[in-house]
């Protein structure tokens, strides 16, 4: 079986994690497949500053800090070099979608070879070579690699 390399969005953490939302259920089960090993989850270095600063302000201190502790430990993290600061800066002038960060997380997955991101967010449906997966649909993602 060939687990699905797919880049995992800070959205998945912050409904995973948060109060009541439509989101929480599929994003605990974009969880619970990369705890269960059903995907191979990656990320960027900076999903982890985003999920702390995201959760300082929902939780206390060493709350926020052991949730984005247990990110960290079940994902395959990248850094963020020069590629992919050059790469992000490239799909902002060519994506009408993407911004910010978003263009960050998907320069990440472009620059190390990967083709699909699982996250809520439509607005990386036009990055080109990227596509996106709503947590909705994880499981179809995993069932297909097997």
């Amino acid at each position: 079986m060939i687990t699905p390399r797919v880049l995992v969005d800070t959205a998945i953490f912050a409904y995973a994690l948060g109060g009541e939302h439509p989101e929480r259920e599929p994003c605990r089960r974009v969880v619970a497949a990369a705890r269960d090993r059903l995907i191979e989850p990656h990320a960027s270095w900076d999903l982890v500053q985003e999920l702390v600063f995201h959760r300082l302000r929902r939780t206390s201190r060493t709350t926020a800090v052991e949730q984005a502790r247990a990110a960290a430990e079940m994902l395959h993290l990248h850094d963020v070099d020069s590629s992919v600061v050059l790469r992000s800066l490239d799909l902002i002038m060519t994506t009408d979608t993407i911004r910010g960060r978003d263009a960050l997380h998907a320069a990440t997955a472009l620059e190390h070879g990967i083709t699909m991101i699982v996250t809520p967010d439509s607005d990386f449906d036009g990055v080109p070579g990227l596509i996106r997966v709503d947590p909705s649909k994880i499981e179809s993602v995993a069932q297909a690699a097997g």
